[in-house]
């Protein structure tokens, strides 16, 4: 597996930058992701993970990527035992001189004062209501939230302060934290996107080998939908060769689930994500390989990866447009093509201060 080590900025984003480690922590993989694989041949084995506890100085990140729908998120993780060969946020672990293959899956960063931190920086005066975005660059559902429980905490404040919320996942443990985000969805203040990229088992189980299944995920959107909150299937990537056959199949199993709404982002594959990728096309997928990577490159002007604002987020070509004709006509089909609520901001009022600072 390739590993890489180079250091970057990621454009567009400031925050969350330095901070200091100071514990370390060897823990098993929770295993739910095994739940309903047994019939799979050649599952994953669990991984040892370590975590390491940060201590960041703010918990806001900011960006001003124009192709982005949010300027504020919080990721109460770095890492993400998932192991979604294609995850973007793969690079991110060379800022910490580790492997974004196998250093990224098993190597977690947590951030256990992310709520006090939030506290602080939405007490600050002058500060502007926006919708805050979790699980923008890793996963705010590992199966360690269940023990760290550090989004449900961050979850607590912006509820607390009538603060927007949107939640990106491919976990059904966001149905564990069901009692906060349905009543700020009662009031305008949640939507949660869930990650289906494959209805086959066995393709969901190589390319995305720790997360819970489709079936899971397809069932969590049902729950939120029924609970009241807006739900969104996010069908994010698309692999050419791979999953784009299923694109119809999603939109419609989406649709049944109660979704409100569903989008699509063909394949990204920047920095070292890229030899990661063909290594895992080579090994699972040796009959098609090439034939991927042709497909891929000519949705990203003939190269593996097309980091362009706007572009990166469409593709571009004959193929990129075929798939979004095919979307548009799938979305209407099933009454899928409506436009989005915007989350309300005009409910938060700024934390209360703890009792001993009022004095």
């Amino acid at each position: 597996m390739v590993q890489g080590n180079r250091r970057r900025p990621v454009r567009g984003a400031t925050g969350n930058v330095r901070s200091t480690r100071f514990d370390q922590l060897s823990v098993e993989a929770d295993g739910d992701w095994l739940d309903d694989r047994d019939a799979i041949d050649g599952a994953p084995p669990p991984l040892r993970t370590v975590v390491t506890v940060e201590q960041p100085r703010t918990i806001i990140a900011r960006n001003s990527s124009p192709d982005i729908g949010f300027d504020r998120s919080i990721n109460p993780y770095r890492g993400c035992e998932h192991g979604c060969i294609y995850c973007f946020a793969r690079p991110t672990h060379a800022f910490h001189d580790l492997s974004p293959g196998l250093d990224f899956e098993s190597r977690l960063f947590v951030k256990p004062t992310a709520a006090a931190l939030l506290r602080e920086e939405l007490g600050k005066p002058g500060y502007a209501v926006a919708p805050m975005a979790l699980g923008t660059n890793t996963d705010p559902y590992q199966p360690i939230e269940a023990e760290w429980r550090i989004t449900r905490g961050v979850i607590e404040v912006l509820a607390e302060t009538g603060h927007p919320l949107t939640i990106t996942t491919k976990s059904d443990r966001v149905v564990r934290d069901l009692d906060l985000i349905a009543p700020m969805a009662a009031q305008g203040l949640a939507a949660v996107a869930m990650s289906v990229t494959s209805l086959d088992p066995r393709i969901a189980s190589t390319v995305e080998p720790r997360a819970p299944t489709p079936a899971r995920r397809l069932a969590a959107v049902r729950t939120l939908a029924a609970a009241g909150v807006p739900t969104y299937v996010s069908i994010a990537p698309v692999i050419p060769g791979i999953t784009d056959h299923e694109l119809e199949h999603l939109i419609e199993r989406a649709a049944e689930a109660g979704a409100a709404g569903v989008f699509f982002i063909p394949v990204r594959l920047p920095h070292e994500v890229a030899p990661l990728f063909r290594a895992w096309l080579d090994t699972h997928f040796p009959d098609r390989a090439g034939k991927v990577m042709a497909t891929i490159q000519s949705l990203r002007g003939g190269r593996d990866n097309d980091p362009g604002f706007h572009s990166r987020m469409r593709g571009s070509g004959p193929w990129a447009e075929l798939l979004r004709t095919r979307f548009r006509i799938a979305c209407r089909k099933h009454g899928l093509d409506r436009p989005r609520v915007p989350l309300r901001t005009d409910l938060f009022r700024p934390p209360r201060k703890p009792q001993g600072e009022l004095f």
